[in-house]
């Protein structure tokens, strides 16, 4: 497979039943999650963990025919009760890219959507393969911050899962799906090899390892449109009220980090 093959990036939020409201949109029941890794099986794909995937295409290495990431932002406590089984029952790969703030523990600061997973069961999940990510620390739109507050959510974040798991991560989600130059070169700086974005297209070689760019799975996608979604067909029709707000919130950020000095 050449470096030109577009890949596949799922986004995950919440896997559960009956997640909380503000995380309801972006959740998928365990039923959906369990019928999309069909999908993902019977189509052929491979799913990789972040780093495998720009491992390989930063230095040229082989990818299986048709690879494919699984990812989790935030770290929410239903990615080990429900997603862990069917990922293992399937050996797929995944990352899980985790807050650290919002998680329990002598990390904590608050602020976190649903229950989130523990340090534990972090662990366990490392354990049984899973790439752990960062995700910031508590989990702000980084392109607003200022330079101190910028490179002390990521590399706090990078430190706390080095300590908790004895290996510091590789792979960065921006919160939100927002980043700059300014923040790019910070996640670089401090560690990450490589990050992933929103976007809500396939992800190529050519975006660079820190702009990979994910497609959103919601509580609405039904099997139909996650195939749509993993075949790469139709997405820009998928997401086309997304990209116009996702462009109107830019300009919004852009406008206030000019405002304050630090939009670079």
């Amino acid at each position: 497979m050449t470096g030109t093959t577009a890949v596949p990036i799922l986004m995950y939020h919440a896997v559960g039943p009956d997640p909380a409201p503000a995380t309801l949109g972006l959740s998928v029941t365990p039923e959906a999650f369990a019928a999309q890794m069909e999908v993902v099986a019977e189509r052929g794909f491979t799913p990789l963990t972040t780093a495998a995937l720009a491992t390989a295409w930063r230095t040229g290495g082989p990818l299986p025919a048709r690879p494919l990431l699984v990812t989790f932002d935030d770290g929410y406590e239903g990615v080990h009760r429900y997603a862990l089984p069917v990922l293992a029952r399937h050996s797929f790969a995944s990352t899980v890219f985790v807050s650290t703030g919002w998680l329990p523990g002598r990390h904590a600061t608050g602020g976190a959507l649903d229950t989130m997973l523990d340090w534990a069961q972090v662990r366990e999940l490392a354990d049984a393969g899973t790439e752990i990510g960062g995700h910031s620390h508590t989990h702000p739109q980084l392109d607003q911050l200022d330079a101190r507050r910028l490179r002390f959510e990521t590399l706090r974040c990078r430190e706390i899962v080095g300590e908790e798991l004895g290996t510091a991560p590789a792979s960065f989600a921006y919160p939100y799906g927002y980043s700059s130059r300014r923040v790019r070169r910070t996640v670089r700086e401090v560690g990450f090899t490589q990050a992933l974005a929103v976007g809500n297209a396939l992800a190529r070689r050519r975006q660079g390892p820190y702009a990979l760019e994910r497609v959103t799975v919601r509580r609405s996608t039904d099997v139909e449109e996650f195939t749509r979604l993993v075949e790469g067909r139709a997405i820009g029709r998928n997401f086309a009220a997304d990209r116009v707000m996702t462009k109107g919130y830019a300009l919004a950020r852009r406008a206030r980090g000019a405002v304050r000095g630090h939009w670079i």
